[in-house]
């Protein structure tokens, strides 16, 4: 059993992706979102998604989401079934979704400049102790 977002019916596969998409949606400008939780968890930036998720999921419409459901297969997408691949995948699939406006010039620039510096963490994560022995 998943959740359907109570402003977009977004599909989401438990209460901690719900809490992470309607926090991450509200924090790239969706106003209808923002309000939705400021009226539900008005402190909702100082929660855990965990957290968040407990205040919220009574609010939302129960739904089946076989799609979601484990198991057991990571069905070759190498990540948790209903789980984006990483923060942007995930930004950008709900950027994708119906009734959701374009990114704005900024949002995008932002995410390609996270990318590009995670790209970069991951590429150095060995140089620390190459650097050491040398």
């Amino acid at each position: 059993m998943g959740y359907a977002c109570p402003v977009c019916d977004a599909e989401e596969a438990d209460a901690v992706h719900l809490a992470n998409h309607l926090a991450i949606t509200a924090s790239l400008g969706r106003e209808d979102h923002r309000e939705w939780l400021a009226e539900y968890a008005p402190d909702w930036s100082d929660c855990t998604p965990e957290e968040l998720g407990e205040r919220i999921s009574p609010h939302a419409e129960e739904i089946d989401t076989p799609e979601f459901e484990a198991t057991g297969h990571d069905h070759g997408h190498g990540h948790d079934p209903g789980r984006p691949d990483s923060l942007e995948a995930g930004i950008a699939r709900q950027s994708r979704q119906q009734g959701r406006g374009s990114m704005t010039a900024e949002t995008q620039r932002v995410l390609e400049e996270a990318a590009e510096l995670t790209r970069e963490m991951t590429d150095h994560e060995g140089d620390g102790d190459e650097n050491e022995n040398a």
